[in-house]
């Protein structure tokens, strides 16, 4: 499968497998390993976590499961997040959820995503969602330490806008390699914010979560998800393609940003199918029409 190059030691597949979702899979150990296994085998070798995930629960689930072959770790990326402190059982002294990106907290936290995944280091850290309490300069401090230990190798943000992406880029000494947002044809935020122009100025490669809309497009719920429905499935007869889902990945990978979906299913038959999107390209017009509908109005 094509690679995305995010720096100069680190490459991840076209699409990432996300785990938010890994605890509603209801899959054992070995269940999860061999899915982890078919998903490696049919190309995609990145694999997206969060410390918060599953309240705290699906990185070491993810670590329980590739523990059972150790061959595993040489074949994948680890990608992970910190930063958000959840109310939650395992922290009853916690009155609020609130973010915390103290340099202490960071490194603590990477720690723990380490110990969790089974893993000696994580290849891609990300900080969760930007803080309106945050200082730089503590950040700069954590991602040199944990560079220098050899704990983290490459470091970027989720959620971030471009002033908090270049406001932190200058404090740190490794520059940031990705920026994980929302990014799908009911989502153009991106597009509307200077996002997409800012990844193309700076070739950062951006990573898309929720490239479905969480079912919004295919399930639609509301006008918006209704018209986009009915000009994709317009274009699936065009190009003769039978998985709707399929459509939306391509649109996707047609962007020239290099955009990333990030896949959150646990059911092989559905990575397969998205993968399927690689295989085919849509028009332009086809993009934008696409584009049209999620936008709800014509171009200037």
């Amino acid at each position: 499968m094509e690679k995305v190059r995010l720096s100069d030691n680190l490459e991840i597949s076209r699409f990432v497998h996300g785990m938010w979702r890994l605890t509603e899979w209801n899959l054992s150990e070995r269940e999860l390993l061999k899915f982890i296994e078919n998903v490696i085998d049919l190309g995609v070798n990145t694999f997206d976590h969060a410390d918060i995930y599953g309240n705290y629960s699906c990185e070491q689930l993810f670590g329980n499961a590739i523990s059972l072959n150790i061959s595993i770790r040489d074949k994948i990326k680890i990608i992970t997040k910190c930063g958000i402190k959840l109310m939650s059982d395992k922290f009853p002294e916690r009155k609020i959820k609130y973010y915390d990106y103290s340099s202490s907290y960071i490194i603590d936290s990477v720690e723990n995503s380490i110990r969790n995944l089974n893993v000696e280091h994580i290849d891609l850290l990300l900080l969760h969602r930007p803080a309106p309490f945050f200082n730089p300069e503590e950040v700069a401090k954590a991602f040199s330490q944990l560079k220098l230990s050899g704990k983290v190798s490459n470091f970027g943000v989720s959620n971030f806008n471009i002033i908090q992406f270049e406001m932190l880029n200058k404090y740190v000494d490794e520059k940031l390699v990705t920026n994980q947002v929302e990014i799908s044809p009911y989502c153009l935020e991106h597009f509307e914010n200077g996002n997409m122009d800012f990844f193309l100025k700076e070739s950062i490669p951006p990573m898309a979560w929720s490239p479905m809309a969480g079912g919004k497009i295919l399930t639609p719920k509301d006008e918006k998800g209704e018209k986009l429905y009915l000009v994709i499935k317009e274009i699936a007869e065009e190009l003769n393609v039978n998985n709707l889902d399929q459509i939306v990945f391509n649109w996707l990978l047609k962007h020239p940003a290099s955009i990333v979906p990030v896949l959150g299913t646990g059911k092989i038959q559905h990575v397969k199918s998205a993968l399927n999107a690689l295989d085919f390209e849509m028009s332009l017009e086809q993009w934008y029409r696409i584009y049209i509908a999620g936008l709800g109005k014509k171009l200037p």
